[in-house]
């Protein structure tokens, strides 16, 4: 299997043109669909197995969730025109201190939904003139567009999409 890229080695080149928001609309719209699908598919009990000291499948679900107040915030970074969109917590404490485990993984799935519904609504009212307004993001050092942000979310999702997948596939293995 091909060792993955953990996210925060990852790099993002924005140099696409804002043609591509629709598709990426479509891909925030579906994560939800996609969770909800994954983690049905999963045993009860693997939902809350830690591997190595690592999150859980239901807490990636659930910081998926926690993120969403972020994702918000920034989109009001870029209203207010600020220079830099405000950090991640990068040791997410949230996720940490949230005891994800011990919610039935249904009610995060929802939380989840309705948080990732209302981002997108959010997003889907902008038109070309907001979707190009730009901040510097505070980990990448570099600037960002409303868009290259909406990629970016998307690529976070699918990054947690695919460890869970790979705690699952490692589960049912032993």
């Amino acid at each position: 299997m091909v060792q993955r890229t953990k996210w925060f080695e990852r790099t993002f080149d924005f140099n696409f043109p804002v043609g591509v928001f629709p598709s990426l609309l479509e891909r925030l719209r579906g994560t939800p669909a996609r969770l909800e699908e994954l983690v049905r598919s999963f045993p009860q009990e693997i939902l809350t197995k830690r591997r190595n000291g690592g999150w859980s499948i239901q807490e990636h679900a659930g910081h998926l969730y926690d993120l969403e107040e972020l994702h918000f915030g920034r989109l009001d970074d870029y209203d207010a025109g600020v220079e830099t969109l405000r950090s991640a917590d990068l040791k997410n404490q949230k996720t940490e201190n949230a005891n994800h485990n011990a919610q039935p993984v249904k009610k995060l799935l929802e939380l989840f939904r309705h948080g990732r519904l209302q981002f997108v609504h959010r997003l889907e009212a902008m038109d070309e003139k907001k979707l190009v307004r730009s901040s510097v993001h505070p980990r990448l050092k570099k600037p960002m567009r409303v868009v290259d942000f909406a990629l970016f979310v998307a690529e976070h999702d699918d990054h947690h999409l695919a460890s869970i997948t790979g705690l699952a596939v490692f589960f049912k293995a032993h």
